[in-house]
């Protein structure tokens, strides 16, 4: 019997998509009149991968945090489609996998509504099986639980999964529940950034991505 084929759990923000410009922007205008200070860019980054309100909540008073989401959220939604691209390649590896027969998962910080516009958006939602939000779990990234909750919704063990994300906070779950981890350095953070989380494989590029899964599939 033919053994059953890797499944595939990627994160979305940084490592399908290219939403960088987006964020940072959204940020920008979630802060403007907002008293105290604004995160640098590089400390926003740094906070990718984290559910919003819990990177804002690191920056903003209790009494200011919602106002301050409403307006991130509004800001991101107005300029979605214009700031939204699929990093090259992405698209293109996804498909080719999944026409091999590898289970597709997403697994994001973002809510389930906005995940699934962007997966459209940009012509990856036909490729994917099952999507992990951040509102579909009780404990998001860098918590295993959504990475367990895609490996329950695909049918398979962390023994028989890869993850690729752009952020210590996907490497973190993903080694958390047992999974094979990939740090995709096309992402917002760097590798000095991601070392620490411990990811057990490095890709440059999307397109490198199939080699590994065979290798993985093989071994």
């Amino acid at each position: 019997m033919t053994p059953p084929r890797l499944a595939l759990l990627f994160d979305l923000d940084g490592t399908l998509v290219d939403t960088v410009d987006l964020i940072l922007s959204s940020m920008r205008a979630a802060f403007d009149g907002c008293p105290g200070r604004r995160p640098t860019e590089a400390e926003w980054i740094a906070g990718m991968g984290k559910p919003l309100r819990v990177q804002l909540g690191e920056f903003v008073a209790p009494a200011d945090l919602e106002a301050v989401v409403d307006r991130y959220r509004t800001h991101q939604q107005a300029n979605h489609d214009r700031m939204t691209r699929a990093f090259e390649g992405s698209v293109e590896t996804v498909s080719r996998l999944k026409a091999r027969g590898h289970p597709v998962a997403i697994v994001t910080s973002k809510f389930l509504v906005p995940a699934r516009r962007t997966l459209a958006h940009v012509g990856l939602l036909p490729f994917v099986d099952v999507v992990v939000a951040a509102d579909t779990v009780l404990r998001p990234k860098p918590d295993p639980e959504p990475v367990l909750r895609a490996l329950e919704g695909l049918s398979r063990p962390p023994a028989e999964a890869l993850f690729l994300g752009d952020s210590p906070h996907d490497v973190a779950a993903g080694n958390a529940a047992g999974a094979v981890t990939a740090a995709a350095l096309w992402g917002a953070c760097t590798r000095a950034c991601l070392e620490p989380a411990g990811p057990r494989h490095w890709l440059e590029s999307i397109r490198e991505l199939p080699l590994l899964v065979e290798r993985l599939d093989a071994a």
